[in-house]
Protein backbone atom coordinates (compact mmCIF):
# COMPACT_ATOMS: atom_id res chain seq x y z
CA UNK A 1 0.00 0.00 0.00
CA UNK A 2 2.50 2.68 0.96
CA UNK A 3 4.83 1.83 -2.10
CA UNK A 4 1.99 2.15 -4.34
CA UNK A 5 0.95 5.23 -3.25
CA UNK A 6 4.32 6.64 -3.65
CA UNK A 7 4.52 5.83 -7.03
CA UNK A 8 0.60 6.61 -7.90
CA UNK A 9 1.24 10.07 -6.58
CA UNK A 10 4.53 10.23 -8.44
CA UNK A 11 2.77 9.97 -11.71
CA UNK A 12 0.42 12.15 -10.82
CA UNK A 13 2.66 14.84 -10.11
CA UNK A 14 4.88 14.45 -13.72
CA UNK A 15 1.17 14.60 -15.37
CA UNK A 16 0.76 18.32 -13.08
CA UNK A 17 3.75 19.36 -13.80
CA UNK A 18 3.82 18.66 -17.70
CA UNK A 19 0.20 20.48 -17.56
CA UNK A 20 2.42 23.13 -16.18
CA UNK A 21 4.56 23.95 -18.84
CA UNK A 22 2.58 23.23 -21.60
CA UNK A 23 -0.01 26.01 -19.88
CA UNK A 24 2.54 28.62 -19.45
CA UNK A 25 4.09 27.73 -23.74
CA UNK A 26 0.05 28.12 -24.31
CA UNK A 27 0.18 31.48 -22.72
CA UNK A 28 3.24 32.65 -24.66
CA UNK A 29 2.08 31.31 -28.11
CA UNK A 30 -1.30 33.36 -27.59
CA UNK A 31 0.50 36.54 -26.32
CA UNK A 32 2.62 36.38 -29.55
CA UNK A 33 -0.14 35.45 -31.58
CA UNK A 34 -2.34 38.17 -30.21
CA UNK A 35 -0.06 41.21 -30.20
CA UNK A 36 2.97 40.22 -32.33
CA UNK A 37 1.23 37.80 -35.01
CA UNK A 38 4.01 35.28 -34.27
CA UNK A 39 3.37 32.46 -32.06
CA UNK A 40 6.94 31.43 -31.65
CA UNK A 41 8.30 34.92 -30.64
CA UNK A 42 5.50 34.39 -27.38
CA UNK A 43 7.08 31.03 -26.70
CA UNK A 44 10.74 32.61 -27.12
CA UNK A 45 9.57 35.00 -24.91
CA UNK A 46 7.85 32.69 -22.06
CA UNK A 47 11.40 30.41 -22.42
CA UNK A 48 13.68 33.38 -21.55
CA UNK A 49 11.18 34.56 -18.54
CA UNK A 50 10.76 31.03 -17.17
CA UNK A 51 14.72 30.48 -17.27
CA UNK A 52 15.48 34.28 -15.75
CA UNK A 53 12.87 33.75 -12.71
CA UNK A 54 13.72 29.64 -12.31
CA UNK A 55 17.44 30.67 -12.18
CA UNK A 56 16.43 33.56 -9.65
CA UNK A 57 14.32 31.54 -7.61
CA UNK A 58 16.94 28.90 -7.08
CA UNK A 59 20.04 31.40 -6.24
CA UNK A 60 17.94 33.08 -3.41
CA UNK A 61 14.36 30.36 -2.47
CA UNK A 62 15.57 29.94 1.14
CA UNK A 63 16.52 33.16 2.42
CA UNK A 64 13.07 35.04 0.93
CA UNK A 65 11.14 32.38 1.81
CA UNK A 66 12.20 32.64 5.39
CA UNK A 67 12.07 36.33 5.29
CA UNK A 68 8.52 36.46 4.25
CA UNK A 69 7.40 34.22 7.05
CA UNK A 70 9.92 35.89 9.50
CA UNK A 71 11.43 32.38 10.75
CA UNK A 72 14.83 32.73 12.61
CA UNK A 73 17.60 30.15 11.72
CA UNK A 74 18.64 28.10 15.00
CA UNK A 75 22.24 27.50 14.55
CA UNK A 76 23.70 25.61 17.25
CA UNK A 77 22.12 21.92 18.72
CA UNK A 78 22.00 23.54 22.45
CA UNK A 79 19.03 26.09 21.12
CA UNK A 80 16.50 23.64 20.98
CA UNK A 81 17.80 20.40 21.27
CA UNK A 82 14.95 17.62 21.12
CA UNK A 83 14.09 19.50 17.54
CA UNK A 84 17.75 19.35 16.17
CA UNK A 85 18.41 15.29 17.36
CA UNK A 86 14.78 14.41 15.33
CA UNK A 87 15.73 16.18 12.42
CA UNK A 88 19.47 14.63 12.65
CA UNK A 89 17.41 11.19 12.98
CA UNK A 90 15.14 11.21 10.08
CA UNK A 91 17.69 13.28 7.94
CA UNK A 92 19.98 10.29 8.70
CA UNK A 93 17.31 7.65 7.30
CA UNK A 94 16.44 9.12 4.37
CA UNK A 95 20.17 9.77 4.09
CA UNK A 96 20.06 13.15 3.37
CA UNK A 97 22.17 16.08 4.21
CA UNK A 98 20.75 18.40 7.86
CA UNK A 99 19.51 21.31 6.38
CA UNK A 100 19.45 25.06 8.00
CA UNK A 101 16.59 25.53 10.90
CA UNK A 102 14.56 27.92 11.46
CA UNK A 103 12.13 28.68 14.17
CA UNK A 104 8.92 31.26 13.63
CA UNK A 105 7.28 33.08 16.13
CA UNK A 106 3.89 31.79 15.82
CA UNK A 107 1.59 30.09 18.14
CA UNK A 108 -0.36 28.03 15.82
CA UNK A 109 1.75 24.42 15.04
CA UNK A 110 2.45 23.93 11.49
CA UNK A 111 6.37 23.52 9.47
CA UNK A 112 7.16 23.50 6.20
CA UNK A 113 10.53 22.91 3.83
CA UNK A 114 12.27 24.85 1.15
CA UNK A 115 15.24 25.31 -1.21
CA UNK A 116 16.76 24.10 -4.21
CA UNK A 117 18.13 20.52 -3.76
CA UNK A 118 18.79 18.60 -0.39
CA UNK A 119 22.26 20.25 -0.76
CA UNK A 120 20.54 23.36 0.18
CA UNK A 121 17.61 22.75 2.08
CA UNK A 122 15.71 24.25 5.32
CA UNK A 123 13.32 23.37 7.42
CA UNK A 124 10.95 25.73 9.56
CA UNK A 125 9.00 24.94 12.29
CA UNK A 126 6.71 27.61 14.43
CA UNK A 127 6.63 27.70 18.29
CA UNK A 128 3.48 26.16 18.92
CA UNK A 129 4.34 22.74 16.87
CA UNK A 130 7.04 22.76 19.86
CA UNK A 131 5.00 23.59 22.48
CA UNK A 132 1.65 21.46 21.24
CA UNK A 133 3.48 18.61 19.95
CA UNK A 134 4.75 15.14 21.63
CA UNK A 135 8.23 14.20 20.47
CA UNK A 136 6.18 11.35 18.40
CA UNK A 137 3.98 13.35 16.88
CA UNK A 138 7.29 15.94 16.29
CA UNK A 139 8.94 12.74 14.52
CA UNK A 140 5.59 12.57 11.86
CA UNK A 141 5.95 16.14 10.96
CA UNK A 142 9.64 16.43 10.59
CA UNK A 143 9.60 13.09 8.57
CA UNK A 144 7.15 14.72 6.23
CA UNK A 145 9.26 17.78 5.69
CA UNK A 146 12.30 15.63 5.26
CA UNK A 147 10.14 13.84 2.59
CA UNK A 148 9.66 16.67 0.73
CA UNK A 149 13.38 16.90 0.58
CA UNK A 150 14.23 13.49 0.25
CA UNK A 151 11.75 13.44 -2.86
CA UNK A 152 12.78 16.86 -4.53
CA UNK A 153 9.19 18.36 -4.03
CA UNK A 154 11.04 21.51 -2.55
CA UNK A 155 12.62 22.44 -6.43
CA UNK A 156 9.06 21.13 -7.75
CA UNK A 157 7.78 24.01 -6.07
CA UNK A 158 10.78 26.09 -6.67
CA UNK A 159 9.88 25.70 -10.14
CA UNK A 160 5.79 25.83 -9.85
CA UNK A 161 6.51 29.10 -8.35
CA UNK A 162 8.58 30.52 -10.58
CA UNK A 163 6.06 29.49 -13.52
CA UNK A 164 3.21 31.61 -12.18
CA UNK A 165 5.27 34.53 -11.82
CA UNK A 166 6.41 33.91 -16.06
CA UNK A 167 2.80 33.41 -15.96
CA UNK A 168 1.90 36.77 -14.10
CA UNK A 169 4.46 38.34 -16.49
CA UNK A 170 3.35 37.54 -19.72
CA UNK A 171 0.02 38.40 -18.98
CA UNK A 172 1.21 41.99 -17.70
CA UNK A 173 3.15 42.20 -21.06
CA UNK A 174 -0.06 41.43 -22.70
CA UNK A 175 -2.37 43.86 -20.92
CA UNK A 176 0.29 46.47 -21.13
CA UNK A 177 0.25 46.07 -24.95
CA UNK A 178 -2.93 46.18 -25.44
CA UNK A 179 -3.50 49.58 -23.08
CA UNK A 180 -0.62 51.17 -25.22
CA UNK A 181 -2.41 50.04 -28.55
CA UNK A 182 -0.26 46.91 -29.45
CA UNK A 183 -2.32 44.17 -31.30
CA UNK A 184 -2.28 42.38 -33.89
CA UNK A 185 -2.49 43.15 -37.35
CA UNK A 186 -3.65 40.88 -40.58
CA UNK A 187 -5.91 43.21 -42.33
CA UNK A 188 -6.11 40.60 -45.15
CA UNK A 189 -6.72 37.68 -43.16
CA UNK A 190 -10.26 37.98 -41.56
CA UNK A 191 -11.21 34.30 -42.07
CA UNK A 192 -13.55 32.32 -39.92
CA UNK A 193 -10.74 30.21 -38.47
CA UNK A 194 -8.29 33.16 -37.49
CA UNK A 195 -10.70 35.36 -36.03
CA UNK A 196 -11.80 31.90 -33.80
CA UNK A 197 -7.99 31.35 -33.29
CA UNK A 198 -7.81 35.47 -32.08
CA UNK A 199 -10.84 34.75 -29.41
CA UNK A 200 -9.33 31.71 -28.26
CA UNK A 201 -5.94 33.26 -27.66
CA UNK A 202 -7.62 35.86 -25.81
CA UNK A 203 -9.27 33.62 -23.64
CA UNK A 204 -6.04 32.00 -22.86
CA UNK A 205 -4.69 35.26 -21.67
CA UNK A 206 -7.70 35.74 -19.60
CA UNK A 207 -7.80 33.05 -17.34
CA UNK A 208 -4.54 31.55 -17.71
CA UNK A 209 -3.59 32.93 -14.06
CA UNK A 210 -6.18 31.65 -12.53
CA UNK A 211 -5.74 28.15 -14.36
CA UNK A 212 -2.11 28.86 -13.41
CA UNK A 213 -2.71 29.02 -9.63
CA UNK A 214 -5.04 25.72 -9.98
CA UNK A 215 -2.12 23.48 -11.24
CA UNK A 216 -0.16 24.99 -8.72
CA UNK A 217 -2.80 24.05 -6.33
CA UNK A 218 -3.10 20.45 -7.65
CA UNK A 219 0.54 20.04 -7.60
CA UNK A 220 0.53 21.24 -4.35
CA UNK A 221 -1.79 18.87 -3.01
CA UNK A 222 -0.39 15.72 -4.56
CA UNK A 223 3.09 16.60 -3.00
CA UNK A 224 1.28 16.29 0.24
CA UNK A 225 0.14 13.17 -0.14
CA UNK A 226 3.36 11.85 -1.71
CA UNK A 227 5.13 13.04 2.00
CA UNK A 228 2.46 11.43 4.22
CA UNK A 229 3.53 8.10 2.50
CA UNK A 230 7.15 9.14 2.84
CA UNK A 231 7.58 10.09 5.89
CA UNK A 232 5.56 7.23 7.38
CA UNK A 233 8.75 4.90 5.94
CA UNK A 234 10.67 6.76 7.65
CA UNK A 235 9.09 6.81 10.84
CA UNK A 236 7.16 3.45 10.41
CA UNK A 237 4.77 4.92 12.70
CA UNK A 238 2.09 6.20 10.91
CA UNK A 239 0.20 7.29 14.03
CA UNK A 240 2.64 9.82 15.19
CA UNK A 241 1.83 11.90 12.04
CA UNK A 242 -2.10 10.99 12.37
CA UNK A 243 -1.92 12.64 15.33
CA UNK A 244 -0.12 15.72 14.67
CA UNK A 245 -2.65 16.04 11.88
CA UNK A 246 -5.53 15.94 14.18
CA UNK A 247 -3.42 18.57 16.77
CA UNK A 248 -3.06 20.91 13.59
CA UNK A 249 -6.65 21.11 12.44
CA UNK A 250 -8.30 22.45 15.24
CA UNK A 251 -5.70 24.84 15.80
CA UNK A 252 -6.09 28.68 15.20
CA UNK A 253 -5.03 29.99 11.85
CA UNK A 254 -1.08 31.86 11.63
CA UNK A 255 -0.81 35.52 12.10
CA UNK A 256 1.31 36.67 9.26
CA UNK A 257 2.13 34.41 6.79
CA UNK A 258 3.08 35.80 3.03
CA UNK A 259 0.01 33.81 0.73
CA UNK A 260 2.34 32.93 -1.79
CA UNK A 261 4.41 30.78 0.81
CA UNK A 262 1.42 29.12 2.47
CA UNK A 263 1.33 25.93 -0.05
CA UNK A 264 4.90 24.68 1.34
CA UNK A 265 3.25 24.64 5.18
CA UNK A 266 2.34 21.06 6.26
CA UNK A 267 -1.10 22.32 6.38
CA UNK A 268 -3.01 25.78 5.37
CA UNK A 269 -1.86 28.07 7.73
CA UNK A 270 -5.64 29.80 6.86
CA UNK A 271 -8.48 29.17 7.62
CA UNK A 272 -10.27 27.94 4.44
CA UNK A 273 -13.90 29.95 3.84
CA UNK A 274 -14.54 28.34 0.80
CA UNK A 275 -17.51 26.36 -0.15
CA UNK A 276 -15.39 23.95 -1.81
CA UNK A 277 -11.76 22.58 -1.81
CA UNK A 278 -11.09 23.64 -5.47
CA UNK A 279 -9.03 26.30 -4.56
CA UNK A 280 -7.40 24.93 -1.10
CA UNK A 281 -3.55 24.51 -1.26
CA UNK A 282 -3.53 21.49 0.70
CA UNK A 283 -6.01 18.50 0.45
CA UNK A 284 -8.25 17.79 3.09
CA UNK A 285 -6.46 16.49 6.45
CA UNK A 286 -9.23 14.04 6.56
CA UNK A 287 -8.52 12.60 3.72
CA UNK A 288 -4.75 12.32 4.41
CA UNK A 289 -5.66 10.63 7.83
CA UNK A 290 -8.07 8.50 6.10
CA UNK A 291 -4.92 7.37 3.96
CA UNK A 292 -2.63 7.18 6.49
CA UNK A 293 -5.00 4.94 8.46
CA UNK A 294 -4.95 2.27 5.78
CA UNK A 295 -1.14 2.06 6.22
Amino acid sequence: MLFQQIASNKRKTLLVMIVFLLLVALIGASLGYVFWDSTSAGLILALILGTFYSLSMFAQSTEVVMRMNNAVEIKEEQQYPELWHIIEDMTLVAKVPLPRVFIIEDPSPNAFATGRDPQHAAVAVTRGLLNRLNREELEGVIAHEVSHIRNYDIRLQTIALALVSVVSALVNIGMNSFWWGGGRRRDNDNSGANVLALILSVVVLILGPLAATLAQMALSRNREYLADASGVELTRNPQGLINALKKISVSEPMKKVDPSSASLYIASPFKSNSWAHLFDTHPPIEDRIARLEKM
